[in-house]
């Protein structure tokens, strides 16, 4: 076994800027599939902000200097309604590393269940951030890879928690906007 080159820190400093996303969802339930584009900031928070130990609260645990938080918001538009719906958000992530590659991530809300979440994470032996979040009806797998120092891929698959079947997939491509790392 090949022993992993990059650390969650490593990961999550790759990371930080401006990205402008591509991303395909195919929702097979339904059988239809949406094509959006976004603009997601990426950025480090101090542990000390309200925000995380507002997060620290919520989960009955103590601040945790070992913490590494991000906030990560984003501006997207879809083609799912006629009318190029324009969307933003932001959320919070708190990773709490075990080691230096996996641990826990704490969430203010989750991403495929608006509700608190918490996930276990990992990275591989290709350095890849793999993320597994349990919610009360779903289960949320996602992978993101580094294809450049500017250029990340992420997938993801969204599963009935009752019967394991396959609710959604998708597929992403994240471009780093070059002038973010300068600011």
């Amino acid at each position: 076994m090949t022993k992993n080159l990059t650390t969650i820190n490593q990961f999550i400093d790759k990371s930080i800027g401006e990205w402008k996303s591509i991303r395909s969802t195919h929702t097979l339930a339904f059988q239809e599939f949406e094509n959006s584009t976004s603009k997601i900031y990426i950025k480090h928070i101090n542990s000390k902000n309200k925000k995380v130990v507002e997060i620290f609260k919520n989960y009955k645990l103590t601040l945790n200097p070992e913490g590494i938080a991000i906030s990560i918001k984003w501006q997207t538009i879809s083609d799912w309604e006629e009318d190029d719906r324009r969307e933003g958000d932001e959320t919070i992530l708190i990773f709490l590393p075990k080691d230096e590659n996996s641990g826990i991530i704490l969430r203010n809300k989750g991403y495929t269940e608006s509700i608190i979440s918490s996930s276990n994470y990992f990275l591989d032996e290709q350095n890849n951030l793999n993320i597994k979040t349990i919610y009360q009806s779903t289960v949320s797998e996602e992978r993101i890879s580094f294809l450049s120092s500017h250029i990340r891929s992420r997938f993801s698959t969204i599963r009935n928690q009752a019967n394991n079947s396959v609710i959604q997939t998708s597929h992403t491509s994240e471009i780093r906007k070059i002038a973010s790392l300068k600011d």
